[in-house]
């Protein structure tokens, strides 16, 4: 994996900030329960979980909403593997992930099993396909073959990293949605919104996590 170490620093309390995008990579606050709250409970997740149910991701980051997902679908009991997808332009080294990850204990098991099972491309457990597809979004999603069911809209703010909140491509996740399917993400920016509502969704602004007042949420339509 790429080493983007001169790009990353970390807080006091072990947050890592991208310096390329002058943004933290999870909450302040408490990133595990940010995941959580925008990212399952805005999918309705783990109520939908179904097997060869598919998560697609814009920005993995460290790997966070990746490992609270699997957990989800651990506990929940569903048969077979949990499919998820995940569009990284800069995925951080496994040493980088580690340490942003250590910040939650409750994760350690299953970081470690993540990180032992992972490559370039992603990994494969018994209960997990992780695809891992690098690059701009704006390139790899439009030709890629998969669709998903949920989606995690989770590249840095629209205003620092607006390639990843681009029309086109909020165009493309529409298109690479499963009928009934849906999107979460912590923005509600107008730009963002309208975008996804053009793209074919349904899209609602609920409570954000902490002190954040908006959130964004949509089912696609019909």
């Amino acid at each position: 994996m790429n080493d983007q170490t001169s790009t990353l620093d970390w807080t006091d309390d072990g947050v890592p900030i991208s310096l390329r995008f002058d943004d933290p990579y999870f909450s302040f606050l408490d990133g595990l329960a940010e995941t959580r709250h925008v990212f399952l409970a805005g999918n309705d997740l783990p109520l939908r979980f179904r097997p060869g149910f598919h998560v697609a991701e814009l920005g993995f980051g460290t790997g966070l909403n990746l490992l609270t997902t699997w957990m989800a679908w651990r506990e929940s009991g569903v048969s077979g593997p949990l499919t998820f997808t995940s569009f990284e332009a800069f995925p951080l080294s496994p040493t980088q992930m580690q340490g942003a990850l250590a910040a939650f204990p409750e994760l350690a098991a299953l970081t470690q099993e993540l990180l032992d099972a992972l490559t370039e491309k992603g990994a494969q457990t018994n209960d997990l396909s992780f695809t891992l597809i690098t690059g701009d979004a704006r390139a790899t999603l439009p030709s890629w073959q998969g669709r998903a069911d949920a989606w995690f809209l989770d590249g840095f703010s629209p205003a620092k990293n607006p390639e990843l909140w681009d029309p086109s491509l909020m165009q493309a996740v529409g298109e690479h949605t499963n009928t009934g399917g849906s999107f979460a993400t912590y923005t509600a920016a107008g730009h963002v919104r309208r975008a996804l509502d053009a793209a074919g969704f349904e899209v609602e602004r609920v409570k954000g996590f902490g002190h954040k007042r908006h959130m964004s949420i949509g089912k696609l339509r019909a």
